[in-house]
């Protein structure tokens, strides 16, 4: 019976939860994060890392608006979104970030926003709203 409920345990965790099953990957690139500060956009950076549903939750949310061009009134046109695994210290030392889900967002070249474990869309709206 314990193995029963082991092995549930176990399939709802990685195979039913929907935030487990997203694919993350690393979009990060420090030339294009410079440009897109040069060229006067607002940058979105998030952490991740594999085994973290919160990630994905965030993630979830920023690429939808970006794949929608838009977070509920937001266009995405003057946004640019990156991602990367918090594993990668180069990336993480570069933006001082020692946690997953930590969500910043850059304007004018500067750090403007930085929350950690932040995955409810209103609240992510929210912050980019205060940004534009």
């Amino acid at each position: 019976m314990l193995k029963k409920i082991t092995i549930l345990f176990f399939l709802q965790l990685f195979v039913i939860h929907p935030s487990f099953s997203m694919e993350k990957e690393t979009t990060f690139n420090k030339e294009l994060f410079n440009k897109a500060q040069s060229d006067g956009k607002i940058v979105v950076v998030s952490s991740w890392i594999k085994y973290c549903s919160s990630c994905a939750s965030q993630m979830k949310v920023l690429n939808k608006a970006k794949k929608d061009g838009k977070l509920l009134d937001i266009k995405f046109e003057n946004i640019e979104y990156f991602s990367f695994d918090v594993t990668n210290k180069e990336i993480a030392n570069l933006l001082n970030v020692k946690f997953q889900t930590t969500l910043l967002i850059y304007k004018d070249s500067k750090e403007v926003y930085r929350s950690l474990g932040e995955t409810t869309e209103d609240l992510i709206y929210e912050a980019l709203k205060k940004v534009i």
